[in-house]
């Protein structure tokens, strides 16, 4: 069906949501952006679906969150009468339409004598998942745009285990879907039906007591957090999202006392009226922090995501202003401290393991060595990392110590199998401590790492490319760098090229392939003559392609001039 029709389709549409109808005027003045609306369904990526909220079949709207509901219900029924009276535990961020959304996929559920629990109010991501493990659903649906602006929301789906659903079952799920022809007809209980259906519970502190209880094992030596927590000033901004609903009773329990909320970013706001992004990986997103920290002496800030699964960090420096770190410099502090902590307690497993994404850094793998502790790499998607922890809950070949992505997620016991800001927090307060006993900050750590392992640098640049034309130049560009591979990056030569998509990785010396071991995914990455390393990939979740790099150099500012050249190279070949 083409999309005029499918558009008209809804412009007719009698019962017509009210909001959809204001929208639908407005967008009908602009040709471009009415096209964009109806040209295509949201598509489930590495995170599920997220779009711009408005109507059409590529926005996220009431209608659409039924029809991908609407899908999982009908998976779901076909698992058996015992799946189904497992039923679905649902969580929502702070944005617009959040709660909205997630009573809207109740009601679907409730129509197919599912089960629902639904969360009182906003609630992290990472907390999502740990009620799926908890309440022993057969899945989870967690409505948040994650970091994206204010006009974003979304939609993911989380698997029995408590992992963002791996591509087959993602694949098989978005079939469901499809299949749900006419996102303006699914069936749903009428509110008043709802409320009396017996099928929807509403969940709060029965849920946040268990997983606060968790998150209390995430400090791995309670003796130094009890002597020198309570000195530590930490100052902390959730973006006006979920993270302070736990983050902050988390800091309690933990025994931290001198930790500041940023008062207006604690607050939720679906406008994130403070920052355009709220990002904790943009330095924009740590302005008002920066300000308090100074007027309060604070040794760490740190932010979290709108729905607390990532978080940033700034750190003092000798001069007293603040240094971001990028994700991968956190996760090579936190793993150092991890792996030293337990070593110093003699509490760590003969079989540890990293488990870390193919375009993070290499520094903490290089760390986990130094204490003979293997580092795994895994596809882009903290699914991924949730599968291998699983794996080795089956076969008990390796004992999870810590997993982590390049952007900003981090993981450090697996209650949760997915990124989770709240342990994160909680664990770099502890780091920040051990630095600061001895007199450090974590700025200090850091530097410390650099000169015993390398100065390691990495840069991803993400750009956006809107709309049908980005989807087709994205779509073009990935073929252009297979059919022409680059053989080196500025003078630095490629020796190797691993293709995700085909599962090869060819050495450019002699042509010779082999097999990876790895899912299919439309990754291309490069591995350079001197240990540095491009990576390629669209993003799953929104219009971008990324371009990663990752060097090491004899200074900082040496690693830093190769990051550039590399972005220059890359610049030239798009040219």
């Amino acid at each position: 069906m083409s999309w005029e029709k499918i558009y008209h389709n809804w412009a007719n549409f009698q019962n017509l949501d009210k909001d959809m109808k204001s929208n639908l005027h407005e967008i009908e003045k602009d040709p471009e952006t009415l096209k964009d609306a109806f040209y295509m369904p949201l598509e489930f990526g590495t995170a599920g679906m997220r779009g711009l909220l408005g109507a059409g079949i590529n926005r996220m709207n009431i209608y659409t969150v039924r029809q991908a509901t609407e899908g999982l219900a009908n998976f779901i029924d076909e698992q058996g009468e015992e799946t189904r009276q497992r039923g679905v535990a649902i969580a929502y961020d702070s944005r617009h339409m959040s709660p909205d959304f997630a009573m809207e996929a109740a009601r679907v559920l409730a129509i197919h004598d599912i089960p629902s629990y639904v969360f009182e109010s906003l609630r992290p991501t990472p907390e999502l998942s740990f009620a799926v493990r908890y309440l022993k659903t057969f899945a989870g649906i967690m409505i948040t745009a994650s970091h994206n602006p204010a006009e974003y929301n979304g939609y993911k789906i989380y698997g029995q285990d408590g992992g963002q659903m791996p591509p087959e079952d993602a694949d098989r799920l978005t079939r469901y879907v499809r299949k749900v022809e006419n996102p303006l007809v699914v069936p749903v209980l009428s509110k008043e039906e709802a409320k009396n259906s017996g099928l929807i519970h509403i969940i709060g502190d029965d849920v946040d007591v268990p997983y606060l209880k968790e998150v209390k094992t995430v400090t791995i030596n309670q003796e130094l957090v009890h002597e020198v927590g309570k000195d530590l000033k930490l100052v902390y901004t959730p973006l006006h999202g979920t993270g302070r609903m736990l983050g902050e009773r988390a800091l309690k329990q933990a025994g931290f006392e001198k930790f500041v909320i940023e008062p207006t970013q604690g607050k939720p706001d679906p406008d994130f009226s403070t920052v355009k992004y709220p990002n904790p990986e943009y330095p924009e997103a740590f302005t008002l922090a920066i300000k308090l920290g100074k007027k309060e002496g604070a040794d760490l800030l740190i932010a979290t995501d709108p729905d607390g699964d990532r978080m940033g960090a700034a750190v003092r420096k000798p001069d007293g202003d603040y240094r971001l770190l990028t994700g991968n410099q956190i996760a090579s502090l936190m793993v150092h401290y991890i792996l030293a902590a337990h070593q110093e307690l003699g509490t760590m497993p003969d079989n540890g393991v990293i488990i870390k994404s193919i375009v993070s850094s290499e520094m903490p793998a290089k760390i986990a060595a130094s204490f003979n502790i293997p580092t795994v790499n895994t596809l882009t998607g903290f699914k991924f990392i949730a599968e291998k922890i699983h794996q080795y809950e089956v076969d008990h070949s390796h004992t999870f110590l810590f997993g982590f992505e390049e952007s900003y997620g981090f993981l450090i016991k697996p209650f949760v199998r997915d990124k989770d800001a709240i342990q994160a927090l909680v664990m770099l307060a502890e780091v920040a401590c051990f630095y600061k006993k001895q007199g450090k900050t974590l700025y200090d750590g850091l530097e410390e790492l650099f000169q015993k392992y390398g100065y390691y640098q990495e840069k991803t640049t993400a750009i956006t490319m809107s709309g049908i034309a980005g989807l087709d130049k994205i779509k073009a560009l990935m073929q252009q760098f297979r059919a022409e591979a680059p053989t080196a990056f500025g003078k630095i030569k490629v020796q190797a090229v691993e293709d995700f998509s085909s599962g090869l990785k060819t050495k450019l010396a002699d042509g010779k392939s082999e097999k990876m071991d790895y899912p299919t995914s439309n990754v291309l990455k490069y591995l350079l003559e001197d240990g540095s390393w491009v990576a390629i990939r669209p993003s799953g979740t929104e219009p971008k392609i990324k371009f990663y790099v990752g060097t090491q150099g004899e200074t900082e500012q040496a690693a830093l001039e190769k990051v550039k050249g590399f972005e220059d190279a890359i610049q030239d070949l798009l040219k």
